[in-house]
């Protein structure tokens, strides 16, 4: 079985040099460390930035409400980064909670957060990340250089954190 899967890997390989092919491989998503919602509450508020939701709560369980529970730390850390790099003021609109789609790198397991629109995040982001295209759902994409995506998705920034952005 080991020969057979290295010899497919290196097969690949070749292939893949001899036709000019990247791979891209999004991150291990099983060694990540998970925050309760009052830790990442913490973080947010010692480094100023903010949260709001439509229904006033932080239940995971309600999709009017914004919660953390489960944020993993390195999307904090990248939220963090974020607001410290860019300057601006950073009112995060989503969280854990239930409501957004689901997938590995979803908001319910803790890969992702959705921050409101401003003039000084549209600029930061479209400024200093790389134009990526445009997502199925039409969301147009950015990618930092540490490979994480902001999608600007009508009234809010869906981003998704693979590490904490050089924090």
């Amino acid at each position: 079985m080991t020969v057979l899967a290295s010899r497919s890997a290196r097969a690949l390989t070749a292939a893949a040099v001899a036709t000019g092919a990247v791979f891209v491989t999004a991150p291990s998503a099983s060694a990540v460390t998970k925050l309760t919602h009052s830790q990442a509450t913490s973080k947010f508020r010692t480094y100023g930035l903010t949260w709001s939701s439509s229904g006033g709560c932080s239940d995971r369980y309600t999709s009017t409400c914004t919660s953390f529970e489960q944020i993993n730390l390195a999307t904090a850390d990248g939220i963090v980064t974020f607001k410290r790099a860019s300057g601006c003021a950073t009112n995060i609109t989503g969280g854990t909670e239930v409501g957004h789609a689901s997938g590995t790198y979803s908001h319910w397991n803790g890969y992702k957060v959705d921050i409101g629109i401003t003039t000084c995040n549209n600029s930061y982001i479209t400024r200093n990340f790389a134009y990526a295209g445009v997502r199925g759902d039409g969301a147009t994409l950015y990618k930092s250089a540490a490979g994480n995506i902001y999608a600007k998705e009508g009234n809010h920034w869906d981003i998704t954190y693979y590490n904490c952005g050089g924090c």
